[in-house]
């Protein structure tokens, strides 16, 4: 019985060390990473999506008025975003 005792206490060593390295790799990985807000994440997201449906728009649109309109309406999509850009870094 001493034999098979030992063999569980080294089985049960490895398992320890091995969850010990584990956490030391998750560790070094979220040092190396830059967290970032999600919310941020979304809102630069959705401002792509509605600059590249105006794009879209600006190019079907042949109305001088409304190319002014889009392309002013771009110009903010683009402020926005790189204030919020300037927000996530």
């Amino acid at each position: 019985m001493g034999d098979a005792g030992e063999g569980l206490i080294d089985a049960d060593g490895r398992i320890q060390e091995r969850m010990e390295e584990l956490e030391r790799e998750r560790t070094r990985q979220q040092h190396g990473k830059v967290v970032r807000d999600p919310e941020k994440e979304h809102a630069l997201e959705s401002l792509r999506l509605a600059r590249t449906e105006l794009d879209r728009q600006l190019k079907a649109t042949a109305n001088e008025r409304r190319r002014a309109q889009i392309a002013q309406a771009i110009a903010e999509i683009d402020r926005r975003a790189k204030e919020t850009e300037d927000g996530v870094k």
